[in-house]
């Protein structure tokens, strides 16, 4: 393949990788550190740790977009896996929860940083518009595969060692990541058409708020969210205190979901070339709306078992998977070649502020209230999401091509694409 042909480019997606990998090792690994400092409390424990995480990506990743083009772009990426790996390191040691806390914020804050500024780097290395396109394409398959192989993974894992010994694995792969980007020629950014920090941090965010298309994704984060805090943050306590599971079994239930995201999103390329994006991706919202609805409906009438989890919580993955998969193509239609990095930056910052929402709710009414009032307020935070997609993205907006999307054209800098701007407005 031409793209990978590319040796900057393939250490940088490669460093990406294990990153990807590392991150997600992390937040098993997390979980089941919650549960031994915590026990039954171990959802809100989580979910703090996940709060604060998506506060740094809320807060950071614009800033981060907005001035990295004045920083050196491989020296701050190294420093960026060096602090993650420091950070991993540590948390084996931790004795209290606060502790947690404050190491999860340095960790995710790096984490924030990473993204955008590696998702900038990539049209630098990769100028020609097709590989450019599988570029992105390759980094949306990289974090599918990360959702469904780093469960099984750390299930592995767990068979063999105790939980803390993840955190060594993980930390040594953030090494790892970190040489793979010292070894690249990374170019610096190109001077920005912004000339304030601020204008270029929110001009991905104005650019959802005008697009109807976008706009719409905007609501479908709530749907993926909302369903996604149900299995992140109350897979442990359920599994652990609910089915009576051990370590490996948590993980084990945490891939059903990845699986069913692995399937679809196998299958996903050629439907997309027949269906419109938009009908897509309404249908996964109304898959996850549907995959809460049976949860809560079994945990109320105390019917949920091993089998119907793992089921559920694959059809959640399901559901994820064509939200998610689309997205990039969707955004990629909307603006011009110069401004799909602060757009990619903006929808990581929005999609992270709707986890933000959510997992707090998962946990902490989770943990003072039960599964079953706490699904159901996710259940309709879902629903609302869902209800907005429908008002927020008209079904003529997303019509044209069978995939509802045009390819965007290359672009002087600054300049969006006036017939695709035209037509999403």
């Amino acid at each position: 393949m031409r793209l990978f042909a590319d040796r900057d480019y393939r250490h940088l997606f490669g460093a990406q990788v294990i990153a990807l990998f590392g991150t997600g090792l992390t937040t098993v690994a997390l979980g089941l550190l919650a549960y031994d400092l915590a026990g039954p409390r171990a959802g809100m424990v989580l979910s703090t740790a996940l709060t604060i995480k998506m506060v740094m990506y809320v807060v950071i990743a614009p800033l981060a977009a907005a001035y990295v083009d004045r920083l050196p772009r491989r020296t701050f990426l190294f420093l960026l896996d060096a602090v993650r790996g420091a950070v991993v390191l540590a948390l084996p040691l931790v004795t209290e929860v606060w502790h947690v806390y404050v190491l999860i914020g340095l960790l995710q804050a790096a984490s924030a940083a990473f993204t955008p500024t590696f998702q900038a780097v990539i049209p630098d290395i990769v100028t020609d518009e097709a590989d450019y396109t599988r570029a992105l394409s390759a980094s949306q398959v990289a974090s599918t595969m990360e959702s469904l192989l780093s469960p099984v993974l750390a299930a592995v894992a767990l068979t063999f060692l105790s939980f803390d010994r993840l955190f060594l694995g993980t930390s040594a792969g953030f090494l790892v990541s970190a040489l793979l980007v010292l070894s690249t020629r990374t170019p610096d950014a190109r001077p920005s058409s912004h000339t304030r920090a601020w204008d270029k941090a929110a001009a991905g965010i104005r650019t959802f708020l005008r697009t109807p298309r976008l706009r719409g994704i905007m609501a479908l984060n709530l749907v993926v969210a909302s369903a996604g805090s149900i299995v992140v943050v109350n897979t442990v306590n359920h599994v652990r205190d609910e089915l009576g599971g051990s370590q490996s079994d948590v993980a084990w239930m945490l891939s059903a979901s990845g699986t069913g995201t692995l399937l679809a999103a196998l299958v996903l390329p050629r439907v997309l070339d027949r269906i419109a994006a938009r009908t897509v991706m309404v249908t996964g919202a109304l898959v996850l709306l549907g995959g809460t609805t049976t949860a809560v409906t079994l945990f109320a009438t105390g019917l949920i078992t091993w089998a119907g989890t793992a089921i559920v919580w694959a059809v959640i993955g399901v559901g994820m998977a064509l939200v998610i998969t689309p997205t990039g193509k969707v955004i990629r239609a909307s603006v011009g070649r110069n401004e799909i990095p602060e757009a990619f930056a903006a929808q990581f910052s929005l999609s992270h502020l709707a986890w933000l929402v959510t997992y707090p709710v998962a946990g902490r009414l989770g943990t003072n209230a039960g599964f079953t009032l706490t699904w159901s307020v996710l259940t309709a935070l879902a629903g609302t999401g869902a209800i907005g997609v429908l008002l927020l993205w008209p079904r003529h907006e997303g019509q044209g091509a069978t995939t509802g999307l045009a390819a965007p054209a290359r672009h002087a800098p600054g300049i969006a694409d006036r017939s695709t701007l035209t037509k999403a407005a």
